[in-house]
């Protein structure tokens, strides 16, 4: 029963150098197999399990059933960072089924390594970069590492160099190092050593880096440049040239720039050529003053914060003949009159015309070709001059002249001088011909009036309906003049054309001369307007004579006598009857009498009334034509209002009724029947006439609703002003309200009726007696009027109310004051009156005396009164 072992000479234990390359051998064993196993291994030898978990082992057959342990590569055995034994499962299967399944322990020994470089330098060559200039210091930090942790040392080849470095790896510069002077470069071997003598080398590039530590110098020796003004942009004046010490072994980096505020020339920055940037004009501001331009160049060796040096040169700008003689203005125009005598001056041009060029012999010029058309009638007196001449009269009415009324004349203002540029300008065509402007002049020969108006017609005659519309067009005049080019004429109605009621019912179009009215014709007034029509050119006139004939038309219409009739009728009034003898008449301006036809348009209900005779006369009678019938309810009507026409187309046939003009006349008649009276009233038969007027608004009278309110809003801003000055006089006649104040319009009506009661009906409701005289006075508390008591006389009823006394306002007449009576203050008691209310003198018995008419005698009663020291019962302070 024991599992027979596939797996001969495992389970085992083997070791492995760290390190070691792909398919080094770790261990080989053999498999051993069944004498029942004809075909030997089912399922090679593997490795189904490793602990810790690797690939870096693998199985190979060797052949023969023998198989080897192996190292994979991947990962490399590292003793220092990966475990240091594996424990790795090895399982087989033969062809009979049976299997196996051993460990083979596989121990990594250490094995002594070179030292090996870290950071930058374990991957590629470090370049050092070292400015010159720079003090001795550590320019670098090597980093070197042994696998066992040993103790490294560091070495340096070559030895004659500039740098050292120390036990730590740290590279250090021996001197200052000065690029102009010493090598550019240097290769260092960094050799690190392990105990063993185990060593590693990697090799440290040095480059000496250059600084900017020399000034840059010009070596362009060349100061003053000149040249021509009006160069084109981007043409070299000069190349200037600098070096850099620097720069020794390499062309130099150098940057050129102007410094100078100058706007003619620009400098490229690499190549320092110096180029024209801008205009160049020698002529204008501030060159043609002074023409030498001062240019500050500058050198740098570096873009910013570089070092620099500075240069001056001077360039000398030339005049050229570069601009044509010009005018100002360049175009001309003058007036002359026709038929002007030949040799007139128009014009000078030399006062207008000038050569800017600074050099004199450049800004000399002439006046030449005269051209254009009509030129033969113009000419120039000199070439130097420019004074321009007229050779011969021009008469526009001439018709060789076409009735050309102005002349374009061109003239040649040309350069003496040749110009040094040909393609400047556009009008140059070549270098061979002088510099010119050309000047446009514009002769306007300015007409003369020579010829009055002259109308087409001597007179005009027009025949208008009178029942033309107002504004129509009735005609046209028409007038011309001979004078070129032809006279605006305008026409004006000087006279005639005038009515009794329209001072001018003509007007005519001032410009085209028709003739139009302004109001309307009448025929039955006048028949005929004869009107003076005026044609002006503006200085000369001529006129003629207008007839308008005015035609008659039937524009009238019958007017009746009387237009408004009202009346009554008995009821029984016989058929027949000529109608309270009413009696219509008609007249018509322009018809005659005999064309008035009369019927009833409206109201004439069953027909009870006719017209007779009812046609061709301008007289009728309104006739019953059948009697009233409101027994049988064939008439309900007792009131009739008859619109009666009158036409005037009585004598027209049927046919000339749809074409002529027919007006028609109107009279209203109010017709009241009258049952039979019960008892007959003997009447005298007459009419009565009723004239109705009705006031009818017209849009054209805007302005009476408008005056009404503007009216009506002026008198209730009377009435409220007039209100508030009689409350103002009532506040100031009546004392203060007291507790009252909460109701001033019932104290306000109060204060009225208490002193219109006062002057209309006293009532004497207390007594006193006078210390003067003794005898006994009554008095009204409310209004302070006294009498002499008679001594059969009862005192009067007091009312319910007490009345004290108010203030006295500034025109001395007291104010009262109305308080309920209190129930602790009876009303039967009453003040003792004062010496102010004292009668003056002894009225007679029953008589009423109003105290303060005579002055003495109160003033001397008041004295008496203060030294007994008594008042009065009277609420008023004084009278």
């Amino acid at each position: 029963g024991r599992r027979t072992r596939l797996l001969k000479g495992l389970p085992a234990t083997s070791t492995v150098e760290e390190n070691a390359a792909a398919g080094v051998s770790v261990y080989t064993f053999n498999v051993t197999v069944s004498p029942l196993s004809s075909e030997g291994v089912a399922i090679l030898p593997t490795i189904v399990n490793s602990n810790p978990l690797t690939e870096a082992f693998g199985i190979e057959s060797k052949g023969d059933l023998k198989y080897s342990v192996v190292t994979t590569g991947n990962p490399v055995l590292d003793y220092e960072t990966m475990p240091k034994s594996f424990d790795l499962q090895i399982f087989v299967q033969d062809t009979t089924g049976r299997t196996d399944l051993s460990i083979l322990t596989v121990q990594v020994t250490d094995k002594n390594e070179r030292p090996v470089f870290r950071g930058n330098m374990a991957i590629q060559t470090v370049t050092i970069y070292v400015l010159e200039g720079t003090r001795p210091e550590c320019i670098y930090q090597v980093d070197a590492a042994d696998p066992e942790s040993a103790e490294l040392k560091y070495s340096l080849l070559p030895e004659p160099v500039p740098f050292s470095v120390s036990e730590r790896g740290a590279i250090f510069s021996t001197k200052v190092f000065d690029y102009e002077k010493d090598p550019h470069w240097y290769f260092l071997n960094i050799t690190v050593t392990d105990p063993d003598g185990l060593s590693s080398t990697k090799t440290v590039n040095i480059n000496i880096i250059n600084i900017n530590d020399e000034r840059p110098y010009f070596t362009t020796e060349q100061r003053i440049y000149r040249i021509p003004e009006e160069q084109s942009l981007g043409t070299v004046v000069a190349t200037i040239t600098a070096k850099d010490p620097d720069d020794e072994d390499s062309p130099s980096s150098l940057f050129y720039s102007i410094q100078s505020s100058d706007r003619y020339f620009s400098i490229n920055p690499l190549t320092g050529v110096l180029q024209v940037a801008g205009r160049i004009n020698r002529d204008a501001y501030p060159l043609r003053l002074r023409p030498n331009v001062s240019v500050i160049l500058q050198v740098e060796d570096s873009p910013s914060s570089g070092h620099t040096s500075e240069m001056e040169i001077t360039v000398i700008i030339d005049d050229i003949n570069d601009n044509p003689p010009e005018c100002n203005p360049s175009t001309f125009r003058r007036e002359a009159n026709e038929n002007m005598t030949a040799g007139t001056f128009l014009l000078d041009l030399r006062n207008y015309c000038k050569d800017i060029d600074v050099d004199p012999s450049n800004n000399q010029f002439s006046f030449t070709g005269l051209s254009g058309f009509g030129s033969n009638n113009f000419a120039l007196e000199s070439t130097v001059s420019g004074r321009l001449v007229m050779t011969e009269s021009i008469d526009l009415e001439n018709p060789a002249n076409l009735g050309v009324e102005v002349y374009s004349l061109t003239v040649r203002v040309q350069d003496i001088a040749r110009p040094n540029y040909s393609s400047k300008y556009p009008f140059y065509t070549s270098f061979d011909i002088f510099l010119c402007y050309i000047i446009y002049i514009y002769i306007r020969i300015k007409p003369v009036n020579e010829f009055f108006p002259v109308f087409s017609n001597l007179s005009y005659e027009f025949n208008v309906p009178e029942i033309t519309k107002v504004g129509s067009s009735i005609g046209r005049v028409n007038a011309r003049d001979k004078d070129w080019p032809p006279s605006v004429i305008t026409y004006s109605i000087v006279a005639g054309g005038g009515t009794r009621d329209y001072t001018n019912i003509f007007w005519i179009s001032p410009t085209k001369g028709d003739v139009k009215i302004l109001a309307r014709l009448d025929y039955e007034t006048t028949q005929k307007h004869i009107l003076t029509v005026q044609a002006s050119d503006q200085e000369k006139t001529a006129t003629t004579s207008v007839t308008v004939n005015v035609l008659e038309v039937n524009d009238e219409e019958p007017v009746c006598s009387p237009n408004f009739y009202s009346f009554q009728i008995p009821v029984s009034l016989a058929v027949g009857t000529n109608i309270n003898g009413f009696r219509i008449e008609c007249q018509d301006r322009d018809s005659d009498p005999r064309s008035f036809r009369y019927f009833i348009n409206e109201g004439n209900v069953n027909n009870h009334f006719t017209f007779s005779p009812s046609a061709g006369s301008n007289t009728s009678r309104l006739i019953l034509a059948s009697r009233f019938d409101y027994d049988s309810g064939l008439d309900i009507n007792w009131i009739y209002k008859l619109h009666v026409y009158i036409t005037d187309d009585n004598l027209l046939s049927s046919r000339d009724k749809n074409t002529h003009l027919i007006k028609t006349g109107t009279v209203t008649l109010s017709i009241r029947v009258i049952p039979n009276p019960t008892t007959v009233i003997a009447t005298t038969a007459g009419f009565t006439v009723v004239t109705k007027r009705e006031n009818l608004y017209s849009e054209s009278a805007w302005y009476v609703p408008f005056v009404i309110t503007l009216g009506s809003l002026l008198l209730l801003g009377l009435l409220g002003y007039l209100g508030f000055l009689l409350v103002t006089w009532v506040r100031t006649r009546c004392p203060s309200a007291g507790k009252a104040d909460n109701a001033p319009l019932i104290y306000f009506a109060f204060c009225l009726s208490s002193q219109t009661m006062t002057k209309l009906s006293t009532v004497f409701d207390g007594e006193a007696r006078d210390p003067v005289t003794g005898k006994m006075y009554e008095f009204n508390t409310r209004s302070g009027a006294r009498r002499w008591k008679k001594n059969n006389e009862s005192l009067q009823p007091a009312p319910a109310m007490q009345v004290t006394s108010g203030a006295t306002d500034g025109s001395g007449q007291g104010t009262d004051r109305a308080e309920a009576p209190s129930k602790k203050e009876p009303s039967e008691k009453r003040k003792e009156p004062t010496t102010e209310t004292k009668p003056a003198a002894k009225p007679s018995a029953g008589q009423s005396e109003t105290p303060g008419q005579d002055g003495l005698r109160l003033q001397k009663q008041k004295e008496e009164s203060e030294e007994r020291g008594l008042s009065s019962p009277s609420p008023q302070g004084r009278y």
